[in-house]
């Protein structure tokens, strides 16, 4: 019963509580980038997911393995390598969704919610553990990025996942700044403190009061370690 509990807790703890984007601040620049539409937010989140799925699952079969000392390269050439799988499974399969991801589809490689989880969690969990992290980590940030597209694809083009709403253009005329970057910023900078605000009600820590402890990588940071109060992992 023990372990069913925190395998619970490490799946869900990603949906708000220790959201990569709402609470944590990671991978802003593809939720900024990429939370134009639900669509492209949608196969971003999917993707991303994946591979950090399956990242933490290979890096946590491999802890003990890899040394210290070039465990970060060899985080980088994992995730590099499952990006390209996913990358070439898109194209081929999803060239719709590749075309919207662009650039930003191959700089999952350098996702910080990804070598973030791996070396601040897979390295140091089980598989099974580091699988129910990936995945609730995995839908917090889908989460984030299709909410994110969704105010900004409703309230900048009048449509949502590229259909058209019938009452745009007509009664309400878009407003084109949501599709810009100072719109992404305001949506961004709302939906941070909307999810703060939950999180007060429930008695947790605000994003800056969790400091080191809410950090992604307090396990592995010096200063992380200092800091006994809350969960570095």
């Amino acid at each position: 019963m023990t372990e069913r509990v925190s395998y619970l807790r490490e799946l869900t703890k990603g949906f708000l509580r220790e959201n990569p984007t709402l609470r944590l601040v990671l991978g802003t620049c593809p939720t900024l980038a990429i939370s134009i539409s639900v669509t492209g937010a949608l196969g971003m989140g999917a993707a991303a997911t994946a591979v950090l799925l399956c990242s933490n699952v290979v890096i946590s079969a491999l802890r003990s393995v890899i040394p210290d000392k070039v465990r970060i390269p060899a985080y980088i050439t994992i995730i590099a390598g499952l990006v390209t799988v996913v990358q070439l499974l898109v194209k081929a399969f999803l060239p719709a969704i590749d075309a919207a991801l662009g650039i930003y589809l191959p700089l999952i490689t350098v996702n910080c919610i990804i070598l973030g989880r791996a070396d601040g969690y897979a390295n140091s969990h089980n598989i099974p553990a580091a699988a129910c992290d990936a995945l609730g980590m995995g839908v917090g940030f889908t989460g984030a990025l299709c909410l994110m597209g969704a105010v900004r694809e409703v309230l900048g083009a009048g449509s949502f996942a590229g259909h058209s709403l019938p009452f745009w253009g007509t009664t309400v005329s878009p407003i084109l700044i949501f599709l810009l970057p100072p719109g992404g910023f305001f949506v961004y900078g709302l939906l941070i403190a909307v999810a703060n605000r939950i999180s007060q009600k429930k008695g947790k820590p605000t994003a800056e009061e969790a400091g080191c402890a809410g950090c992604v990588c307090a396990a592995s940071c010096p200063d992380g370690k200092k800091n006994k109060g809350g969960d570095t992992a």
